[in-house]
């Protein structure tokens, strides 16, 4: 029995065979929803593509209709975290009285009878459009193509993604805490169980003084002493906590990278405010762990956006708030550690998101805010 298509239903297999393939759409399911296909790519120059193939008879059905596509454009605006939101809306089935008059970030295109796209717009987001799209395929022949190329694309997407999200052997999360553990003991035991701001000055504790002197090696070794078992036990569950979900994410010597500029920054931030004190604790870099979190968290917030607003940020948040009120913490220490490790985050890039101008941005951002703090340490 022969399979037949007709034209409208064909104009939406090219359609969403194109974007998928072509221009890395990924399908939405919208609840409620007949007759048509959502399609996102945060990345994309529309962030979201509708494809609608219900008829639009009248004025009031397309002010409506307008209105349902930005309801959902609110709701993957949320759920994404994104700052804008713009939509390319495709109608299938038009009433050529319908004067689709120009909407705020919503770019609406009239198809008929499987018609090439025209709109100048469109053309200058998606230029082979029209010459990409499989026009020449048809029925049966055109669903096998489409869905075979679909299938192949999301077989690959989804190796690359569980290569990402898979739990991977930790290894510098635990190495990090054995040395933040045997450096605590050997404090202890030669200061004679007295690890007051003295001995762990002369440790190697951080203070403005002394950095600026010459010796900064304090900024790394400051991170890796505690002034007591309750501080060490407490910044060591967040390091196994926090630590082991970024290098599962990020690897292993980009998470390293990443601790130690951040520790440093912390170090650098607790001398600019606070260089009468001296300055322990590994919570700096942990705090650069978390702004790590962010900006991973941010690239790949569609998997998770709902983490971010309900665990990191409110952490982050809490965390500082804590800070500000309870007298002896560093908590210049920790603001400068989470900036620091966002930022170097943003210069080492996100596996199979980084685009080379992003990391350049990174580089030279990253690279101006460790000079900004290094000068105010040393030469203000």
């Amino acid at each position: 029995m022969a399979v037949t298509m007709d034209k409208k239903d064909e104009m939406i297999m090219r359609l969403v065979h194109y974007f998928i393939t072509e221009k890395n759409y990924s399908p939405i399911v919208v609840n409620g929803v007949k007759d048509e296909i959502w399609l996102q790519n945060q990345e994309g120059p529309y962030k979201i593509i509708r494809i609608n193939a219900n008829y639009i008879h009248n004025r009031e059905q397309y002010e409506f209709d307008i209105l349902k596509l930005r309801n959902v454009m609110k709701q993957v605006k949320r759920k994404t975290l994104s700052w804008s939101m713009n939509a390319l809306n495709i109608l299938l089935d038009v009433n050529e009285n319908v004067d689709l008059e120009e909407q705020k970030n919503i770019e609406s295109v009239a198809l008929k009878n499987g018609a090439l796209i025209k709109a100048k717009p469109v053309l200058k987001s998606f230029p082979d459009i029209n010459h990409k799209m499989l026009l020449n395929e048809k029925g049966i022949d055109l669903m096998i193509d489409v869905t075979n190329d679909i299938n192949k694309k999301t077989d690959k997407e989804n190796r690359v993604y569980e290569s990402i999200f898979r739990p991977k052997k930790i290894v510098v999360t635990n190495i990090l805490i054995v040395i933040n553990i045997l450096v605590f003991l050997i404090t202890f035991v030669a200061s004679g169980a007295n690890l007051s701001a003295l001995n762990l000055l002369r440790y190697g504790g951080v203070n403005s003084y002394f950095v600026a002197q010459g010796e900064v090696w304090r900024l790394i070794t400051g991170g890796f002493l505690h002034g007591g078992i309750l501080h060490l036990l407490f910044n060591m569950y967040s390091l196994y906590i926090i630590g082991t979900q970024v290098e599962n994410f990020v690897g292993k010597w980009k998470y390293l990278a990443i601790y130690l500029c951040s520790m440093i920054t912390a170090s650098l931030m607790s001398c600019i405010i606070n260089p009468n004190t001296v300055s322990v604790g590994a919570s700096g870099a942990i705090f650069g762990l978390l702004g790590a979190l962010v900006y991973f968290g941010y690239h790949y917030r569609i998997y998770l956006g709902s983490v971010l607003k309900s665990q990191i940020i409110p952490l982050i948040i809490i965390n500082l708030l804590f800070g500000f009120m309870v007298s002896g913490v560093d908590n210049a220490a920790h603001i400068g550690g989470l900036i620091g490790g966002l930022l170097i985050s943003m210069a080492l890039g996100v596996q199979k998101k980084e685009g080379k101008q992003d990391r350049i941005n990174g580089i030279i951002t990253f690279s101006i805010y460790l000079a900004f703090l290094v000068y105010l340490t040393f030469f203000r």
